[in-house]
């Protein structure tokens, strides 16, 4: 793995799971950067450089399935689909346990599925997905 730190982008409109993961990069001393997008569309012009916000590359993706505007698995067709970003890393952090959920994202190479009801308290099974990517502060 290279040396440099990759950004987390956070794809969730749900501000106490936002918070949630908040917490969870400072309790753990998580330095790198975390972006946050509240839907597919807003995550997409992030990860274009059509806002203000500056996401570097490489970037690891966590998305919630259940949106507004654009759900997750249309933003996943669209990532894909773009030269760009096809490569990108993501994990599916969810409400859903549909199968139908879990197939879908599986046909579009997630690298992880994880049902939030399932996440304990300070989501290790979560930092235990990030943790090969994560870069920590000397805090």
């Amino acid at each position: 793995m290279s040396d440099t730190m990759p950004s987390i982008l956070l794809i969730e409109d749900d501000e106490v799971d936002v918070e949630a993961i908040r917490r969870l990069f400072a309790w753990r001393n998580i330095a790198n950067p975390l972006h946050v997008a509240s839907d597919g569309v807003a995550a997409l012009r992030m990860l274009h450089g059509e806002d203000q916000s500056t996401i570097g590359q490489p970037c690891v993706i966590l998305l919630d399935l259940n949106l507004p505007r654009m759900n997750g698995i249309e933003f996943l067709d669209e990532l894909r689909r773009d030269a760009k970003l096809k490569d990108s890393v993501v994990f599916v952090l969810t409400t859903s346990n549909s199968d139908y959920d879990r197939l879908v994202t599986s046909s579009k190479y997630v690298a992880g599925y994880l049902l939030k009801s399932e996440a304990d308290a300070d989501y290790s099974q979560l930092f235990r997905y990030l943790r090969p990517v994560l870069r920590f502060s000397e805090n």
